[in-house]
């Protein structure tokens, strides 16, 4: 396999980097510039960026720290929470961000997935999946930060997207996001199964134990947010680590 990526996620709203359970109960944690230059600074391989109120309100605020970002940050950043069409997409590549990642936008409107990718490159269009487990199986896909039902089956959407042109699958098991007790193997084994494209998996780090079993169940990369925002653990930490595990990450002189 190619190398496991290593991604630091940072929720904003507003202004400000925040930190919530189960994409509930948001809590400040700082400035979202100051704590992505410190990834990259420890070597984190890519940002993600994540509008947790869909920036329904300050567009503009988004767009700032995603440009202050690109300054100082050379690594690929992501960017997701309210994009709807190809203007916003392209404002915020523009602003500096080299991907975007879409959820309520692509469920309501799928054709859009292939507007971006044809017209920005397939490598820029990520299909964001926000998944809940189902009382009878499965996994139902949700948008507006968890909120809102689509009625999808995450399968599904994940084969769907990957053929109307997603690059790759930010998903994210809202059962699991910050409770730090391990990702939902069984939802990433699921997708990465489904789909050929990459699939990032989010929401649940709590020990490295937690790393080895998500790539092992088929995650590309691992979206990381809790544990760095609260130095329960580093990048340097992390690579070690996985290293010594023999896992695919790149290796960084220092």
């Amino acid at each position: 396999m190619s190398n496991l990526r290593l991604i630091a996620r940072l929720d904003v709203k507003g202004p400000n980097l925040i930190k919530g359970i189960q994409l509930e109960g948001l809590r400040v944690v700082g400035n979202p510039q100051a704590f992505a230059t410190r990834y990259y600074q420890q070597g984190v391989d890519e940002i993600v960026y994540m509008d947790a109120v869909a920036s329904l309100y300050d567009r503009e605020t988004l767009g700032r720290i995603v440009s202050e970002t690109a300054q100082n940050v050379f690594i690929p950043i992501t960017v997701g929470g309210g994009l709807r069409s190809l203007e916003d997409v392209h404002a915020m590549l523009r602003a500096g961000a080299d991907k975007v990642a879409l959820n309520s936008a692509a469920t309501q409107k799928p054709e859009l997935i292939g507007d971006i990718a044809r017209t920005f490159g397939s490598q820029c269009m990520v299909l964001q999946i926000d998944a809940k487990r189902k009382p009878g199986g499965g996994w139902e896909a949700f948008r507006d930060c968890g909120r809102e039902h689509t009625g999808l089956d995450v399968i599904e959407w994940a084969r769907r997207g990957a053929e109307l042109g997603a690059g790759e699958i930010l998903l994210t098991s809202i059962d699991c996001e910050g409770m730090r007790r391990g990702f939902d193997t069984e939802l990433v084994k699921a997708v990465s199964a489904a789909v050929s494209i990459p699939v990032i998996a989010s929401g649940g780090y709590g020990e490295f134990d937690h790393l080895t079993k998500v790539v092992s169940a088929g995650a590309d990369a691992v979206a990381l947010a809790y544990a760095l925002h609260y130095d329960r653990v580093t990048i340097p930490d992390i690579r070690s680590q996985a290293l010594a595990a023999g896992l695919p990450v790149r290796s960084i002189a220092r």
